[in-house]
C-alpha cells in the first residue's frame, strides 16, 4: 500500500544529514530487484524481510503468554492477538517506509534527530528489550531440547550459546541464505500447529466469538496482565529497528517511482508474513483453550506442562512432539533476528561497529546469566514465569520505539513527499496512545494492589 499522501507535484525528500556508515554495511543494497517483468516477479524480490520481522511475533515468549491466556480465559484473548497483529501491520509498514525513503534505519534516525542524552537513553531501553527477547529465546530453546531429548534445562540454556556459530556461517553466505532458513523454519512452525489444531478439534463458534473484545479485558487485572504480555510478545520494539534496516538490502531505484514501488512491495511482504504469524499465535491459544481450558485445567501456564498434558487430552503423542518441534524451530529462528537487531541498534544509536560474534556473545550472556540463576534457584517453574515477565518488559519498552517512528514518518522535513497522510497520522498516533495507556494502566494496577 502506498500511504505517502503525495500529489506528485512536490519535491522528493531532501533530508541530507549524513550517517557515518550504512545500516548492515556489506549487506546494504546487496540483493538485485528486476527492473522489468511482471509485478509478481518484482514482489518476489522483496519477499524475505517481512518473515524475519514476523519471527519476533511467534517467538517462545508468545507461547508462554498464549498458553496461559488460553488455559485461563479460553478463547477470549484471541481479540488481543488480532488487535496486536493489526497494530503490528501498521507499525512495521511505517518502519520499512522510513528505511526505504531516508536510507536510515530507526536507530540512525533517532541519533540524527535527538540529543545525545536522549539517544543514549533510547539505546539503553532498546538493549533491555533485546535482552528480554533473547531471554525468552534462550529459555524456549532450552525447554524444547529438554522435552525432545531429555537434556537438563540448565545444560540446554548453555547449549543455546552455540547458535553464534550458525549465525556467523549464515552471514558469510549472504542475506538471502538467512531469509531462506527463516522462511523454512516459519513454515515448519505453521505446519506443526496446523496439525495440532486439527487434533485439538476446537469449537468454531467459540473461536470466532473470541475475536470480539469484551469489557473485562480491562477490568480483570490478571486478564489485563496476560493481554499486555500478548501485546509485548506481538509488537516487538526491536523489530521496528530491524525492519527499517533490512528493507535496505534490496537494490530498489533511488527515485520517487522506485521508492514508491519498494514501499508497496515491502508492505505486502510484511503484511502476508504477519498474517501467518497471526495464524500461529492464534493456533497456540486455540489449542490451549480447546484442551486445557475445556478440561478445567485453567492453571496451565508452563510450556512443559502443556507438552505433557497435550497428548492425553487429544489422544496421540504426535501432538506433543509437533508442539516441541515447533518450539525449537521458534527459538532458533528468533536467535537469527535477535542477532541482526542487536547489531543494527548498537551501530545505529552509537555508531559503534562490533564483530557480529562479539555482539551476539554479549547479548547471549545477558540472557543466559539470569536464566541460569533462575533455573538453579526456582527450577522450571521460575523459568516459565520469567518468560511471561520478559514479554511484559518488552511491552513496557514499546512506546519508546513507536513514538519516534510515528513522529519521523509524519515529519515532512524527513519524509518529503512520502510523509504520512493525515489519516495514517491519526491512526498511528491512536495506536501509540493505546499502547501507552495500556502500559500506564498495568503499572498503576500492579503497584496499587
Amino acid at each position: 500500500m502506498d500511504n505517502s499522501g503525495s500529489n506528485g507535484s512536490e519535491k522528493p525528500n531532501t533530508w541530507t544529514k549524513p550517517k557515518k556508515r550504512s545500516s548492515l554495511a556489506g549487506l546494504n543494497h546487496s540483493m538485485k530487484v528486476p527492473q522489468k517483468g511482471s509485478t509478481f516477479r518484482k514482489f518476489l524480490a522483496f519477499v524475505g524481510p517481512g518473515y524475519l520481522v514476523a519471527v519476533g511475533y511467534m517467538d517462545p515468549g508468545n507461547w508462554a503468554t498464549d498458553i496461559a491466556g488460553g488455559a485461563q480465559f479460553g478463547y477470549s484473548l484471541l481479540s488481543m492477538i488480532l488487535v496486536s497483529n493489526l497494530m503490528a501491520v501498521l507499525l512495521q509498514s511505517l518502519s520499512s517506509k522510513l528505511g526505504i525513503v531516508t536510507g536510515h534505519d530507526l536507530a540512525q534516525a533517532c541519533r540524527n534527530q535527538y540529543s545525545k542524552p536522549v539517544t543514549i537513553g533510547l539505546w539503553i531501553l532498546c538493549e533491555l528489550a533485546i535482552a528480554a527477547c533473547d531471554l525468552a529465546e534462550v529459555i524456549g530453546s532450552a525447554i524444547a531440547l529438554q522435552l525432545l531429548f531429555g537434556i537438563p534445562l540448565i545444560y540446554g540454556v548453555l547449549i543455546t550459546a552455540l547458535d553464534v556459530l550458525l549465525i556467523l556461517l549464515l552471514q558469510h553466505k549472504g542475506f538471502r541464505a538467512i531469509e531462506v532458513l527463516v522462511i523454512a523454519l516459519v513454515a515448519t512452525i505453521g505446519a506443526c500447529f496446523a496439525v495440532d489444531l486439527w487434533l485439538a478439534k476446537p469449537d468454531a463458534g467459540s473461536v470466532f466469538a473470541g475475536f470480539i473484545p469484551t469489557a473485562d479485558l480491562v477490568t480483570n487485572h490478571q486478564k489485563l496482565y496476560i493481554a499486555i504480555a500478548i501485546l509485548g510478545a506481538t509488537v516487538m520494539p526491536h523489530n521496528l529497528y530491524l525492519h527499517s534496516s533490512i528493507v535496505q538490502t534490496r537494490q530498489y531505484e533511488n527515485s520517487e517511482k522506485g521508492k514508491r514501488e519498494a514501499i508497496r512491495f515491502s508492505a505486502w511482504d510484511s503484511t502476508i508474513a504477519l498474517t501467518l504469524a497471526l495464524f500461529i499465535n492464534a493456533a497456540i491459544l486455540i489449542v490451549s483453550a480447546a484442551t486445557f481450558h475445556q478440561a478445567g485445567m485453567t492453571e496451565v501456564a508452563d510450556i512443559s506442562d502443556a507438552y505433557y498434558l497435550l497428548s492425553p487430552l487429544v489422544g496421540t503423542t504426535l501432538a506433543s512432539i509437533l508442539f516441541a518441534v515447533a518450539l525449537l524451530a521458534s527459538g532458533q529462528n528468533s536467535t537469527l533476528t535477535g542477532t541482526l537487531a542487536g547489531q543494527i541498534v548498537m551501530e545505529g544509536f552509537l555508531d559503534i561497529k562490533l564483530p557480529p560474534w562479539l555482539r551476539r556473545l554479549v547479548t547471549r550472556l545477558i540472557a543466559i546469566i539470569p536464566a541460569i540463576i533462575v533455573t538453579m534457584i526456582a527450577g522450571e517453574k521460575g523459568t516459565e514465569e520469567l518468560l511471561i515477565l520478559s514479554q511484559v518488559i518488552l511491552s513496557l519498552q514499546l512506546p519508546f520505539a513507536v513514538i519516534p517512528l510515528v513522529q519521523f514518518t509524519g515529519n515532512k522535513k524527513i519524509m518529503g513527499i512520502f510523509v504520512n497522510p493525515s489519516w495514517i497520522k491519526i491512526l498511528a498516533w491512536g495506536v501509540t496512545a493505546i499502547i501507552v495507556v495500556l502500559n500506564l494502566f498495568l503499572i498503576y494496577q500492579t503497584f496499587a494492589g
